[in-house]
């Protein structure tokens, strides 16, 4: 596990919802942006990703090149000596990581949820530092972080902000008593993870804050949880 990527642009290469059609004519330069609102609201947030990107290709498009000359100033702008270095290199956040795939889940999350919402994302979809992420994790790692004995683990060693779970990799995640599982055991929790994510797609329209809300979590989410936390709990 690992933090998402560190900005410190001044939202200069932050493309808002309202904003997006400005890019109509240059989206192969634009991915999506995830962090703990976006992950929990389902937020249309999207940023420049102009990683590899050729100075020409830039001043092609005069919009790209007014967020980069913005961002540039932004950094100049700030106190710290090292985002002011950050200048020289404007047409990035301060980190590039995009995993081919990986599971993001938000630093700071409702202690009234009875599991902490996360979710796979792909290449396509950017992470802020507002979120960890685990790259290249399988469905065994997503069955057993989402049940209740991690859970409990959670509750025990986390971290809080006024009564919420703030999620720590080094405290939480780094100390978690992972089980050995039986090739049987690793494949019944992959099958009950995949459940979870299958009885999520019944509800398009829902973001993961209505999918788990106590009051409104749908009954077939709830027993795939339920199925999940026995195959977890059994390993």
């Amino acid at each position: 596990m690992r933090n998402g990527n560190v900005p410190l642009d001044g939202d200069a290469l932050k493309i808002e919802a309202e904003d997006y059609s400005l890019f109509s004519n240059c989206r192969q330069y634009v991915k999506k942006l995830i962090g703990g609102r976006e992950l929990l609201h389902n937020e249309d947030r999207y940023v420049l990703w102009l990683v590899g990107v050729s100075p020409k290709e830039i001043k092609n498009y005069p919009q790209i090149y007014k967020r980069v000359e913005q961002c540039r100033n932004n950094r100049l702008a700030m106190k710290d000596a090292g985002t002011k270095k950050l200048a020289n290199t404007p047409t990035t956040f301060r980190d590039t990581l995009n995993p081919e795939h990986y599971i993001a889940l938000p630093m700071v999350s409702s202690e009234k949820r009875k599991y902490i919402p996360m979710s796979y994302f792909n290449e396509e979809t950017i992470p802020t530092n507002q979120v960890q992420i685990i790259p290249n994790a399988e469905l065994y790692h997503f069955g057993v972080l989402t049940s209740n004995v991690h859970m409990a683990w959670v509750r025990t060693v986390c971290g809080r902000l006024k009564s919420d779970y703030r999620y720590s990799k080094d405290i939480v995640y780094n100390n978690f008593p992972w089980c050995d599982p039986t090739d049987e055991q690793k494949a019944k929790i992959e099958h009950t993870a995949q459940a979870i994510l299958d009885a999520r797609a019944l509800y398009p329209d829902c973001s993961l804050a209505d999918l788990y809300d106590e009051l409104t979590m749908p009954k077939e989410l709830r027993k795939a949880h339920q199925n999940n936390d026995r195959a977890v709990m059994q390993a």
